[in-house]
């Protein structure tokens, strides 16, 4: 809209810092009618249709043509002399109620020229604000033109396109700011979930003490002042030693509201913050998710009184919009690719609930994709039928209890925090493995839970100033005086579980409820088609790996034949290309054979019979004397309970264990490794140990997937695809395997065997 005349192109509001007091007086104080502004301006109010000035600033007189008290209840015609009567109602009629609009350049009777801004008030009133046109040749730095702020508006936005990170993102939009507007240090300050904030970037000159890094209790900036940021994202104090100007009315009534006001006057409690922080000007600009909610604040600091103009708030305003929508994107392309890796675990935990006759049992059947599909080191699953556990988890008493407490908790499907023992107290006896606890209902019938579990995590947080509240006198309110960093030690607490995994547990308690347990035969239907799918898979597999065989074979036949019939007539190099290509062949020739032999694995019928395992394991081990040869071996091999299984099958589980125990032993004097097995009512479980290199159960997700590997290829040697075999044998037989190890401290694999006949002699 163009501007009126006598009015020209004008920007928003102004700003604060992230501060307020620590105490509950704050939390309810009517910040947004103070009934008085800040002096740097003035401010007028009109009512009703016919726009008569009902409220206006003490000092305001010398923009009007007549007395204040004369011109209350007067038109705004009569009111401002010189406006063009119909246009400037117009303007006024379609003042936003959400935002303040530019309405230019105002010139008064005597000759002063003010930069003016309008709003419509919560309560109805059309607000205008007047502030005095800053002049450049006074200040430099304070550009009166966007013209002369692009520049470094369009620079921002460049750089802020080829931040890596929202760190770089943060501290790229806090130096642009103070480019901007010349401020002595500028912070980037990010809303924790419980309201506290961390300073996560800081620019400066040196003039005001570091922040860097402080965190600062939520009190500090009281729920109506978060509020009043959320829909008046610009605010500015030029002078904390300023005389608040009253606002006068043309009657008696409450007091006019200033929710928008870029001029409204601060708590007084607040203006001793900043003294007592040493900055007697500030600025803040909102930093808005794409909710629109609070995420953080642009927060500058002056050490003396400090004016910027209405063209350098709006620039900066526009920089905190860029890096908000630049966060917003990063923040929910994290979100979904963390989902999309999750996606496979929860295919996988429903495929197995489908086909199993308990919740238990499908979930558990292998206990790290349940573990995993949250990031969480213990699980239990609880139904009417028993408690299930895995990983680290309290006692099954405690787990018990925790579940009998959720269950007197009303409407809470899925329950998260990171601190169990604030919420529930005796939950820090063992706040070392639970003090994280992510929990789903999985049925309103009866109290069936799956609850994930997180250790305890000790760390320091150091705080800008004792974030504990002061001993205040009865007589008022006092905010605290010190901010010299106060280090705390923070116990009983577990990393935050993230949106990603909530709705991922979430997303499985749907799927229990409304997918698995009220339509199980459309699942079926689907697990019908995706085992056809697998089978297509896995016969296209075969057919690729067994057709490659030949001609890698040829390969290395033709070149074996040319070294020796051509051998002599090649140079030194000739004769190093032939070896390279002779051993990358057989690589691949090994590669192609492993790959076939897995998809046989699906391939080949079970044969499962009665048998006894430790002969076999006797077999496996002669087979492997030459990579025992000239090595201390400790074997120590317990008894084994009788099995049902294919035994051509088992043999090559235990070849790949045996093999890979041996192969990371090497080295140790003596290498140990350990085999036993014992029976319980249903199962046959079978444990492979060693003292040899172990392994960071952070990744014991990848063990078993095809190509992973956890140690360089040039320290062991092996194609990442024997441990995927003994996968997916355990798992046709019916059985589950699983491992846990250390780095240096050896590893240890377990697999069971069902003690009935193997669920299905089928190709799968």
């Amino acid at each position: 809209m163009p501007p009126l005349p006598g009015f020209a192109a004008v920007t928003p509001p102004d700003d604060a810092l992230p501060a307020s007091v620590p105490t509950e007086g704050c939390e309810s104080e009517p910040i947004h009618i103070p009934g008085s502004i800040q002096p740097h301006g003035h401010l007028l109010a009109f009512a009703g249709d016919g726009l008569t000035l009902s409220h206006a600033s003490a000092g305001a007189g010398r923009l009007l043509s007549t007395a204040i008290e004369a011109a209350f209840g007067q038109p705004i015609e009569q009111v401002l002399a010189g406006t063009p009567k119909e246009a400037l109602r117009t303007r006024l009629h379609q003042l936003s109620a959400t935002a303040p609009q530019q309405l230019g350049r105002f010139r008064a009777a005597a000759g002063a020229v003010f930069q003016t801004t309008g709003h419509r008030s919560p309560d109805g009133h059309a607000v205008l604000e007047f502030e005095p046109e800053m002049e450049s040749e006074d200040r430099p730095e304070a550009d009166v033109t966007l013209e002369a702020l692009y520049p470094g508006v369009r620079d921002a936005f460049t750089r802020l396109g080829r931040a890596a990170s929202t760190e770089l993102l943060a501290s790229t939009a806090a130096a642009s700011v103070r480019h901007i507007t010349g401020f002595d240090r500028v912070l980037v300050y990010r809303f924790e979930e419980n309201w506290d904030g961390t300073v996560v970037a800081e620019d400066g000159n040196g003039r005001l003490p570091t922040y860097l890094g402080l965190r600062f209790p939520a009190s500090d900036i009281p729920a109506q002042a978060r509020r009043l940021y959320e829909v008046n994202p610009q605010r500015l104090i030029a002078d904390a030693d300023y005389t608040p100007v009253p606002i006068l009315a043309a009657q008696p009534g409450p007091p006019l509201d200033l929710t928008h006001a870029g001029l409204r006057s601060v708590s007084p409690v607040h203006l001793e913050y900043m003294r007592n922080m040493g900055t007697p000007a500030s600025m803040s600009v909102s930093i808005l998710g794409g909710d629109g909610r609070l995420w953080g604040l642009i927060s500058c600091h002056h050490a003396e009184p400090r004016r910027v103009s209405f063209a350098a708030r709006n620039a900066c305003d526009l920089v905190a919009q860029m890096f908000a929508v630049r966060v917003a994107a990063r923040e929910e392309m994290a979100h979904i690719e963390a989902r999309a890796q999750l996606k496979g675990l929860e295919g996988r935990l429903l495929a197995r609930m489908t086909g199993a006759d308990r919740l238990e049992d499908g979930l558990l059947a292998v206990p790290t994709d349940l573990l995993e599909l949250t990031r969480a080191t213990g699980v239990a699953v609880l139904t009417d039928g028993g408690c299930a556990l895995a990983g680290y988890t309290p006692p099954e008493v405690e787990v018990r209890r925790i579940a009998a407490w959720l269950a007197q908790r009303s409407g809470d499907e899925v329950f998260e925090t990171n601190s169990l023992a604030s919420v529930m107290p005796e939950a820090a006896a063992y706040a070392d493995i639970a003090s994280g606890l992510l929990a789903i209902s999985v049925s309103k019938l009866h109290p069936s839970f799956v609850l994930w579990f997180r250790p305890e995590v000790i760390r320091t947080v150091t705080w800008g100033g004792d974030p504990r509240k002061p001993e205040l006198p009865p007589d008022r309110l006092h905010p605290r005086r010190s901010f010299a960093a106060w280090a705390e030690t923070v116990r009983q607490r577990s990393t935050r579980w993230s949106a990603a995994e909530i709705e991922a547990a979430r997303d499985l308690r749907t799927a229990i409820v409304g997918i698995v347990l009220r339509a199980a035969e459309e699942r079926a239907e689907l697990t019908g088609r995706l085992e056809r799918v697998n089978r297509e898979l896995a016969a296209f597999s075969y057919s690729v790996s067994h057709d490659l065989r030949a001609p890698f074979r040829h390969i290395v036949g033709f070149a074996e034949l040319l070294r020796e019939r051509e051998g002599e007539k090649l140079s030194a190099r000739g004769q190093r290309y032939v070896s390279t290509i002779v051993e990358a062949a057989e690589t691949a020739g090994r590669l192609v054979d492993a790959l076939l032999n897995f998809s046989q694995m699906g391939r080949t019928a079970l044969v499962p019979v009665q048998f006894d395992p430790a002969p076999l394991v006797a077999e496996v081990r002669r087979t492997l004397e030459l990579e025992q040869a000239g090595r201390p071996i400790e074997w120590r091999i317990g008894p084994m309970p009788s099995t049902r299984a294919d035994p051509a099958m088992l043999r090559q589980v235990f070849q790949n264990l045996l093999s890979n125990a041996l192969k990371y032993t090497r080295g140790r004097d003596p290498a140990i490794i350990d085999v036993s097995g014992e029976a319980s009512d249903t199962d046959v479980v079978f444990h492979v140990r060693d003292n040899g290199v172990g392994f960071d159960m952070a990744y014991a997700h990848k063990l078993f997937g095809v190509f992973q590997r956890l140690h360089r290829a040039e320290e062991f040697e092996g194609i990442g695809i024997g441990l995927a075999n003994v996968q997916r044998i355990v798992e046709r037989h019916g059985g589950r395997i699983w491992a846990e190890g250390r780095p240096g401290g050896g590893a240890a694999f377990h697999f069971t065997l069902p003690r009935q006949a193997a669920p299905s002699d089928e190709a799968t």
